[in-house]
Formats: C-alpha cells, structure tokens, sequence
C-alpha cells in the first residue's frame, strides 16, 4: 500500500496527494495517517514543498467533506434517518445513530466541526450532521479547514521531522498500514454480521 501511495505522489506531485486525501475522506481505503507523514517524508528529498505537501492535503480533504455535508443537507434529519432505517446495515448506522449524532451537533454546533475534524473517523462523519442542520456552507468550510489544517499539518510535519530516520522505520510502514486496513475491513464485516436493526 506504501507503495501504491508514493507512486501517486512521486508521478502526481501534490495533486496526487489532494487526490489520495479526497479519496479517503469520501471512502478511506488508505488512511491519512499514511498518506501525510510519507508526503512530509517526500518533502525532505526534495521532491516537493512542505508547504505545499500540507496545502494540497488540506484543500484535498476538505472538498472530500463536501458531499457528505451534502448527503446530509438534501436528505435532511429524517431522510438520514430513512437512508439508516433501509440501508443501516451496509452503512453501519441505525436512525439512533444518527439522532445521536444530531444532538451533539446541536449542544457543540461549530466547535464540533473543528474538532471532529481532528478525530480519526469522525473527521467524515461530522460533515453529516453538520448538512442535516443546515449549517451555512461558508462556516462549514471555515471550522473544518481550520481543523483539517492542524490534522494535516501534524501528519505531514511528523514525517518531515522524521526526516532520515524514516528510512529506517519505513520497512515497517507498509505491513502496519496493510494490518490497519484488514483489520477496519474485518471491523467493517463484524458490524455488518452483528447490526441489529432499529426503525424507532
């Protein structure tokens, strides 16, 4: 997997890796937390800017927010919960799920955007919420780039600090990053074979 990401960058540059971001915020098969360390790493042989590598992942991850904020304000609360009722199983989420979720949207409004952007896995799921409620577009776009900005930034700067020693600790990446999309698949597969069903 390592393999295949480094190939976008290299061939792509930071197209690549706005690419390899807005792919894995509208469907995460590679993680970010490889895709920004290894453009951070990138950055130190002087194959791209550093700012630059942080700026395309920023742009790249925040317009992969926008078609689930979308999702959520075109189907609205109840049409969510309709999409959960039908579908729930595939997509893991009961229309509890999503009451749920709209509630605490509600108590933390804007905050929450910022810093569920800053949170593995609700980094996506926020956007939802945030579309149900009608948040304003320009106000979504303002909290999640702030909190995307510091996500991306921190990824991509601990791999150019990293720097050399990367070398050394590369051969380790890829299998770690293999191990950690087996085990979301097979995370995936368990709340599929276990969803229990929930029209309230």
């Amino acid at each position: 997997m390592e393999d295949f990401v480094q190939s976008m960058m290299e061939r792509l540059g930071p197209f690549g890796i706005g690419l390899l971001m807005f792919v894995e915020n509208v469907f995460a098969p590679i993680p970010s937390e490889l895709i920004m360390p290894l453009a951070g790493y990138l950055a130190t042989q002087g194959d791209m800017n550093i700012v630059w590598v942080i700026l395309a992942g920023t742009v790249g991850s925040l317009i992969g927010t926008l078609p689930w904020y979308y999702l959520g304000r075109r189907l609205g609360h109840e049409g969510v919960r309709r999409l959960a009722s039908r579908h729930g199983r595939w997509l893991t989420m009961t229309p509890s799920d999503v009451d749920g979720a709209s509630e605490r949207f509600k108590r933390h409004g804007k905050a929450s955007v910022l810093v569920g952007r800053l949170i593995p896995t609700v980094r996506t799921l926020i956007s939802v919420p945030a579309g149900v409620a009608n948040m304003p577009i320009g106000s979504f776009l303002l909290f999640s780039a702030v909190g995307t900005l510091l996500w991306t930034a921190a990824l991509a700067l601990a791999g150019f600090l990293l720097g050399q020693a990367y070398d050394v600790i590369e051969r380790y990446v890829d299998p770690i990053s293999t191990a950690v999309l087996v085990i979301l698949v097979a995370l995936y597969i368990y709340r599929v074979a276990t969803y229990k069903e929930d029209r309230a």
